[in-house]
């Protein structure tokens, strides 16, 4: 059902509990996961924050990490670093590798009428071309 898997990682804690699920559905349905990590390209007028990953090398070992959790648990995973806004890249890697499935972690910032704009799950499960899988 779910032959690959997309799971866009970040540093914040969504992202990690959305690692419980993805081991989940990646065994049951004996799934190609596939960790995305995008470095982010402020525009001009934008800051990053704090939790912008616009590191290279963060990104990088951030993906080094996640990709050892999930060999602990016996999957193997492929990496992709990509560089854009996150939301557009998620569907463009989605749509290249021809995931059945996109897995991500939820902040609750599109909760509001200004987040909902904002949100990179908002933008993605409105771009997506496969279904999207929030976990909150």
């Amino acid at each position: 059902m779910f032959k690959t898997v997309l799971f866009p990682i970040d540093q914040s804690r969504e992202a990690r509990e959305a690692a419980e699920v993805v081991v989940s559905v990646v065994q049951k349905y004996s799934s190609h996961l596939v960790l995305l990590s995008v470095v982010e390209t402020p525009s001009s007028e934008e800051r990053p924050s704090s939790e912008t990953m616009a590191s290279p090398a963060v990104v990088e070992q951030l993906l080094k990490n996640a990709q050892a959790l999930f060999t602990q648990q016996g999957i193997e995973a492929q990496i992709i670093e990509r560089e854009g806004k996150p939301a557009f890249t998620i569907c463009d890697v989605a749509d290249e590798i021809g995931a059945d499935l996109i897995v991500m972690g939820c902040r609750g910032l599109g909760l509001t009428e200004e987040g909902a704009t904002d949100s990179v799950t908002n933008r993605v499960i409105n771009l997506s071309p496969c279904p999207v899988l929030i976990v909150p």
